[in-house]
């Protein structure tokens, strides 16, 4: 025996091997369509003759290679100067005050309430 999701008692119901086969959101006679193709064709052509690569800027990897491996003593997150130092200081002052207001926050609330 066949069964079928009925969508007025919503349970399995007995049926006949047709409907049983068909789902009720699914249409048999209409054709498969292949979809169309978004990226079919290129966005950008390619110029056959130019063999060189242009960039936007210039090319800055190799001196921040060299300014972040020297060893003077300076950690990492702390080696481009005075951005650096801002943001780190800036993070480590938010870091504090979130941990305060916590602890601030767990003491209030593990005090009995007055009536």
């Amino acid at each position: 025996m066949n069964y079928k999701f009925s969508g007025f008692t919503q349970k399995l119901t007995g049926s006949a091997t047709p409907a049983a086969h068909s789902p009720q959101g699914l249409k048999p006679g209409l054709p498969a369509e292949s979809p169309t193709m978004i990226f079919a064709t290129p966005t950008k052509v390619v110029s056959e003759g130019a063999a060189t690569v242009e960039y936007m800027g210039t090319n800055k990897v190799p001196d921040l290679q060299k300014l972040f491996q020297t060893s003077d003593g300076v950690p990492i997150h702390l080696k481009r100067g005075v951005p650096d130092r801002l943001l780190y200081r800036t993070t480590m002052a938010l870091t504090v005050g979130g941990v305060a207001y916590c602890l601030v926050a767990l003491y209030i609330a593990a005090q009995p309430n007055k009536k």
